[in-house]
């Protein structure tokens, strides 16, 4: 009898899994995300913008963007969390600001069907998108 509630549990945990992937399918652990973080200013070539980022186990380093260069990475989402929020510093000429380039709470559902999580840098602030076509204000410098 224990074998047989055993293989029951085991089943209908396999059952679960597979629903909920097939349902949410970008909300499963182990889904890969396209995050890119591009300099969209339009006339910085004397003045690079430098971008910092890291997750709780990850420091990417840093990297100095001269116009329309971009800093991007992919990750996978984890059960635990530890690959699931990246934080960006950026600072230009006198200005810093510090944003979430990912975070799974927020990002699971607008990265959209293709997991593309991008973010343009401009002058007047932070723009988002899942297509880099159509690009949202999310927060100013």
């Amino acid at each position: 009898m224990k074998i047989i509630n055993s293989i029951l549990l085991i089943c209908g945990l396999a059952s679960f899994v597979i629903f909920m992937s097939l349902l949410q399918p970008q909300n499963f652990p182990g889904t890969q995300f396209d995050v890119r973080v591009i300099n969209g200013f339009t006339n910085n070539s004397s003045l690079p913008l430098v971008i910092w980022c890291s997750s709780e186990h990850n420091d990417m380093g840093g990297r100095a963007l001269q116009e329309k260069d971009d800093f991007s990475w992919s990750l996978r989402t984890t059960f635990w969390g530890t690959s699931n929020h990246f934080v960006c510093t950026m600072k230009w000429d006198k200005r810093r600001r510090r944003f979430d380039a990912f975070k799974v709470p927020r990002d699971v559902q607008r990265c959209g069907l293709f997991r593309k999580c991008s973010w343009s840098v401009r002058e007047d602030g932070f723009y988002f998108s899942n297509d880099e076509v159509n690009w949202k204000k999310d927060f100013s410098w």
